[in-house]
């Protein structure tokens, strides 16, 4: 994917680029850009501050200034963080037989105006008065 990205550097010093799509283009169809800000972690696309995963165009952008991609990767994404989600033990569940479960106080009834139309001729819902007789 990297190979069909022009990296255009506007400040080194400030980490700034702008990263010029060429993927699949049709003829016709203008290519896409995105400019990447790495010292504010910042990307057009918007998946690098929301999920604070580097996305295509963050990576090109480190590739083009041989910049390391992990510094720009959250801790969240590293296997430490990850595995200590986990270490911790879930309780066991006792046996369904001995939950205490109380008796419902209530009777459901069902609202016949919710239910689907049945198939065929419709049902009238005019109401009849003295004049049907």
């Amino acid at each position: 994917m990297l190979r069909s990205m022009n990296v255009e550097v506007y400040s080194r010093c400030l980490e700034t680029f702008q990263v010029i799509e060429t993927i699949g283009r049709r003829p016709g169809i203008p290519t896409r850009s995105y400019g990447v800000d790495l010292q504010n972690k910042r990307c057009d696309y918007r998946r690098f501050q929301t999920l604070h995963y580097s996305c295509a165009h963050v990576v090109a952008a480190c590739t083009k200034v041989s910049l390391n991609v992990e510094q720009f990767i959250d801790d969240v994404y590293t296997p430490e963080c990850t595995f200590g989600i986990w270490e911790k033990e879930f309780p066991v569940l006792p046996d369904l037989s001995t939950w205490e479960v109380p008796s419902t106080t209530f009777e459901l009834v069902p609202d016949k105006g919710l239910r689907r139309n049945l198939k065929g001729r419709p049902q009238s819902s005019r109401i009849r008065n003295e004049m049907d007789i």
